[in-house]
């Protein structure tokens, strides 16, 4: 009777362990662009090589890049974009890690509204954000779609006051990430 329950226990606990793991959605080429105006210059710049994951049975969502995989159509600003105002050397990378608020079945075909409610670190400074969204599922690929605006001075971003009229204080940014289920 005992070598049952404990078979039983194992195999359950297999069974759970392998259910979450088929809850996990990887994405390692997603899509992180941004876009600053101004009435003198426009900004922008995008980055191909974002990595996140969602788990499905928690709801959780990470989201991570490096600053240095920004490109932008001019290599000067990219230069002092990486140099001069996210200090690339100083601080790599960028991060967000939350969890979406409404309950979702991903495994059902459909275009859902989501808001991920977590904490996004740039400029080493983490900060609360709230981020709107729309995922899109096929029933085991998603697209993650969203747009938010980062205020430079909530993330100690300093723009020197001879360019200040060149970069906006507040940035807009797009994410298009797709996702494939981990198996």
């Amino acid at each position: 009777m005992k070598r049952l329950f404990i078979v039983t226990l194992l195999m359950s606990t297999m069974a759970v362990f392998h259910t979450a793991q088929a809850q996990l959605y990887q994405a390692q080429n997603g899509e992180i662009s941004f876009f600053s105006k101004t009435p003198l210059e426009n900004i922008e710049a995008v980055s191909k090589t974002v990595n996140s994951i969602i788990n499905s049975a928690t709801n959780e969502i990470a989201v991570q890049m490096r600053i240095t995989s920004f490109v932008f159509p001019n290599k000067l600003m990219q230069e002092h974009f990486n140099e001069n105002y996210l200090e690339s050397e100083k601080y790599p990378m960028a991060s967000f890690k939350g969890k979406i608020k409404e309950t979702v079945d991903l495994k059902k075909p459909g275009t859902y509204p989501v808001t991920a409610s977590g904490t996004a670190t740039i400029h080493g400074v983490s900060k609360p954000i709230e981020i709107k969204g729309t995922i899109v599922s096929d029933g085991s690929q998603l697209q993650l779609n969203s747009q938010f605006d980062i205020r430079l001075q909530d993330y100690q971003i300093d723009i020197p006051k001879i360019v200040f009229a060149k970069i906006a204080e507040v940035i807009e940014v797009k994410s298009k990430i797709q996702f494939v289920q981990k198996k």
